[in-house]
């Protein structure tokens, strides 16, 4: 299948949601009332439905479980473990943080769930609660996109010494940092906590006010193109450069089986990052074009269930990024069975020492003098 026909059955795709999404009731917002907002029967029940006030927190209880230990496993090995670092570590380690930033504010929004949606701890924690899901899934995405351009300049160039430089990938990261959460301001600048008055309910960024509206709008359209589709094209062309790059070398016998491995992690992530981010960030810029226009639109409760998807990503990326690696692997052993780092360089230079005996047929005693050989 050619690239052109795949982007045509994408934008088809993207038509087919559109249209779909036109054919319902009306937009996630509802009817200002003195402060507060009436919503429509659909409305109600999508947020009295078990989708939101049970699939949701479940779905949020498994993330939490699954991605806080193995992000915080992943950040602790690349603090006080690994000795050479270079920018693909750092990367990933930018990864693991912004994957715990966000795994440790689901509680709160497991509990809001669970509660039937209804907010309780104030509009203040509200807004950082919604910066800080959105604006850690966007960083996820950028480091994820960091990673595949390093290792496109990898296999282009491999003896080029700039993208060895550590400094540059630290500049990338904290860079991504800052413009991640500078453009998260917005989202404190508009009521996140509403109250639905015909619900006597107060949801947390799940009902919009008419005239806060375009507010909520122009940024999530901003960041769903400059935080999602940039930096999916981006992805998407640096892997498949990358895979051509690798395919060319494939008749190596030396270098073949790994470069084998290498084409089968590069697919795989690539696969995990389009269906992980693209179904909720396709339905946000859906969701919110519709409602800027004042469409009818019924297909906010798939919206927030493809967020669901997007927030397993957060599981998924320690298996992908670092347990893949054996070295990675090695210094979790060794911190589970408390070794230090002394203790483990003497075992490798045991080991080295023992391997290097055999392959010469001698073995070496730490007295000077003494020398055996085998017969």
């Amino acid at each position: 299948m050619s690239l052109r026909t795949r982007w045509t059955r994408l934008l088809l795709l993207f038509s087919s949601l559109v249209c779909l999404a036109e054919s319902g009731g009306r937009g996630f917002t509802g009817t200002e009332i003195n402060g507060s907002v009436e919503v429509s029967s659909h409305v109600s029940a999508i947020l009295k439905s078990p989708v939101t006030t049970v699939f949701l927190p479940v779905v949020y209880i498994i993330v939490f479980v699954v991605g806080l230990p193995i992000n915080a496993l992943a950040i602790w090995v690349f603090l006080f473990r690994t000795k050479k670092r270079h920018p693909s570590s750092i990367y990933m380690a930018n990864l693991a943080l912004a994957d715990l930033l966000f795994v440790i504010w689901l509680p709160i929004k497991i509990e809001y769930h669970f509660n039937g949606n209804n907010w309780i701890y104030g509009e203040g924690l509200c807004k950082v609660l919604v910066a800080f899901f959105y604006g850690n899934m966007y960083c996820s995405i950028s480091f994820i996109t960091c990673i595949s351009l390093q290792r496109y300049w990898a296999v282009i160039d491999p003896l080029s010494q700039k993208q060895r430089r550590n400094c540059l990938a630290v500049f990338v990261s904290v860079t991504i940092w800052v413009v991640v959460w500078f453009l998260t301001i917005p989202l404190y600048l508009y009521d996140q906590a509403v109250q639905v008055s015909n619900l006597q309910i107060q949801t947390c960024h799940d009902t919009t006010k008419p005239s806060q509206k375009k507010t909520a709008a122009g940024f999530f359209l901003t960041m769903g193109i400059v935080g999602f589709v940039v930096p999916t094209v981006v992805c998407v062309i640096s892997s498949s450069l990358t895979l051509r790059g690798l395919r060319n070398s494939m008749e190596d016998p030396s270098i073949g089986k790994k470069r084998q491995k290498a084409v089968v992690l590069i697919i795989t992530v690539l696969v995990m990052f389009l269906v992980c981010f693209t179904p909720s960030n396709i339905m946000l810029l859906v969701h919110y074009i519709l409602l800027l226009k004042g469409a009818e639109n019924n297909m906010y409760g798939f919206y927030i269930t493809t967020l669901c998807l997007a927030s397993l990503n957060c599981c998924v990326d320690p298996f992908i990024y670092y347990f893949i690696s054996e070295d990675f692997r090695n210094h979790v052993k060794n911190t589970f069975l408390c070794r230090s780092e002394r203790t483990v360089e003497r075992m490798r230079i045991s080991f080295s020492a023992l391997k290097f005996s055999k392959k010469n047929n001698t073995y070496t005693s730490d007295t000077p003098n003494t020398r055996s050989s085998e017969c």
